[in-house]
């Protein structure tokens, strides 16, 4: 797997966080994503880390009919490894309204433990939104296809376990 000197400055502190969690069980990763993006790019991003073998929270299967939505993003974040912000410009325009996905965000943005993926959308333009996300160097579809980004996720949260025989 290669990664830019970015994207190895960006990952490291999440990496360390990643192997002194894994012993605990955990999801993988917590996915924020814009309602908006739930059937679309939040959807592919999910399928993709599932067949990666990434155990993903993504409120489109964890929240169950009937279920407090607030209470289950509450135990999503708590019980993940990580947390993906999958940045689109759908998500720029919610973040402003200060709905659930940025209630997510702020959850997120206070631990070493979030890697912001930027989708058709880009650094600047999250800037102007969030400068604090934007102030975290994550991934970019960019750069890296969809695939990529979600290998190099698999391979992030796969630190520190047992490798199977």
């Amino acid at each position: 797997m290669l990664y830019t000197q970015t994207e190895v400055q960006a990952l490291t502190p999440i990496r360390e966080t990643v192997e002194k969690q894994a012993a605990l069980d955990l999801r993988d990763a917590f996915l924020c994503h814009a309602w908006d993006d739930r059937q679309g790019a939040a959807k592919e991003l999910h399928d993709l880390l599932e067949s990666a073998g990434v155990k993903v929270w993504f409120s489109e299967k964890d929240v169950g009919l009937g279920v407090p939505l607030l209470r289950a993003i509450d135990k999503g974040l708590a019980n993940s490894r990580v947390g993906l912000v999958l940045v689109t410009p759908a998500l720029l325009l919610r973040l402003p309204k200060e709905g659930i996905a940025d209630k997510e965000l702020s959850a997120l943005l206070a631990g070493e433990r979030l890697v912001p993926i930027v989708h058709n959308t880009t650094y600047e333009a999250l800037r102007e939104v969030s400068p604090l996300l934007a102030s975290r160097a994550g991934l970019n579809t960019k750069e890296n296809t969809m695939a990529e980004v979600a290998a190099k996720i698999a391979e992030l949260v796969n630190l520190g376990r047992p490798s199977s025989p």
